[in-house]
């Protein structure tokens, strides 16, 4: 048996009442460059891996995914904490960006996209050549003369 906490049901109160924000949430997100690709990870709790949406339109990624929460008939909820959301994160992803090769995988509540550099976008060495063949420059001191400065 769960004792009564008043404050614990003040603190639910007041955090329900001053909730102004309906609609999508931000899911908090890690991205960083591993070699040649970013690897996006967001945590998405609860979420069903079917509700997960993720589109590029030109260089915008947006995932969208939404948690419901079942009910069965005749359930008598003591406490319900959790609620039904809907995820939404966008980004833009820059040029030098692959978007034809981005992959996602979603496993115990967190989704990892994996976004490839594009190869027009990797550093590259560019070879130097001569000729043989070709004149070479060589500089030289005058000592014979003084040369006047032109002012």
């Amino acid at each position: 048996m769960a004792s009564y906490d008043p404050f614990r049901d003040l603190d639910r109160l007041a955090s329900s009442l001053l909730e102004t924000r309906r609609g999508p949430r931000r899911m908090p997100m890690d991205l960083y460059r591993d070699g040649d690709h970013y690897v996006l990870t967001a945590d998405m709790p609860g979420v069903d891996p079917g509700s997960v949406d993720i589109d590029v339109d030109g260089q915008l990624l947006t995932i969208r995914a939404e948690r419901s929460l079942t009910t069965g008939e005749g359930v008598k909820w003591i406490t319900r904490e959790r609620e039904a959301v809907s995820f939404l994160r966008q980004l833009n992803l820059g040029q030098g960006i692959d978007t034809e090769r981005i992959t996602a995988n979603y496993s115990n509540g967190v989704l990892s996209v994996t976004i490839p550099v594009s190869e027009k976008a990797k550093p590259r060495r560019v070879e130097v050549s001569s000729d043989s063949g070709a004149p070479t420059i060589q500089a030289h001191e005058n000592r014979d003369e003084p040369q006047p400065i032109e002012q």
